[in-house]
């Protein structure tokens, strides 16, 4: 079994007047709470444990550690000043117990079979998006690794916030993101920048996933369009 780590720590701007009062991820889409789809999802696989990263108002994340007895909450006092590589870093320790899952909190998980692929090595999750992307996105080499994951591209596939790391590399994602840390520039950084500068350690592959399988939501349209015209 793999632990997984979500990261909710962040302050939703584009997603305001609603993130005013409401931390993004606790948004309901459906009915359901983005980070409880993001949950349940990984509850079909048996996750050992979930240690969601929290920041912005945190009180409010207290309820799943009681709805769900897998469930702990991390706290990120960074995350105001530092970008989401505070979320791992704060998380870091988790990457040591082994096979871990990393997970946005601000998605809605359609299919709750998403994590249920048996997975042998490590992989970002992506959808193939035709024609130019502005989002995040990975070039491959033939072979199928992962030699970039950056913003921008042409008929490649598109980072969905989902990922999976072996013990091996979990424990390699560890060091270096304690590495990167309060080195001079660390605040504007993706920890996904931190993987990108290591693909020659990490070896990583797409696994491929449904155009409806999960959704990112970033703004109030993009809400009203899944909820029916509701936000």
């Amino acid at each position: 079994m793999a632990n997984a780590i979500i990261m909710a720590s962040g302050l939703g701007t584009r997603m305001r007047p609603l993130t005013e009062k409401t931390p993004k991820p606790l948004i309901k889409v459906l009915g359901k709470p983005m980070v409880e789809s993001v949950i349940d999802a990984l509850n079909e696989i048996n996750a050992e444990h979930i240690y969601v990263v929290v920041g912005y108002l945190k009180e409010q994340f207290g309820y799943l550690t009681k709805k769900y007895n897998n469930v702990s909450l991390i706290e990120n006092p960074d995350y105001e000043r530092v970008n989401n590589i505070s979320s791992i870093y704060y998380a870091r320790d988790i990457l040591l117990k082994g096979s871990t899952y990393i997970c946005e909190a601000d998605l809605y998980v359609a299919n709750r079979k998403l994590f249920c692929a048996d997975l042998a090595q490590s992989v970002y999750f992506g959808k193939f998006v035709k024609g130019y992307s502005g989002d995040w996105v990975f070039d491959t080499d033939e072979n199928g690794l992962i030699t970039r994951v950056g913003k921008c591209g042409t008929d490649l596939y598109n980072m969905v916030g989902l990922s999976y790391f072996t013990a091996a590399d979990a424990k390699v994602l560890s060091e270096k993101i304690g590495q990167a840390y309060g080195v001079e520039g660390y605040e504007k950084l993706f920890w996904d920048d931190v993987v990108n500068d290591n693909l020659s350690v990490l070896k990583l592959r797409v696994h491929v996933v449904g155009t409806d399988d999960i959704y990112e939501i970033d703004t109030v349209e993009e809400l009203k369009a899944i909820n029916g015209g509701e936000e």
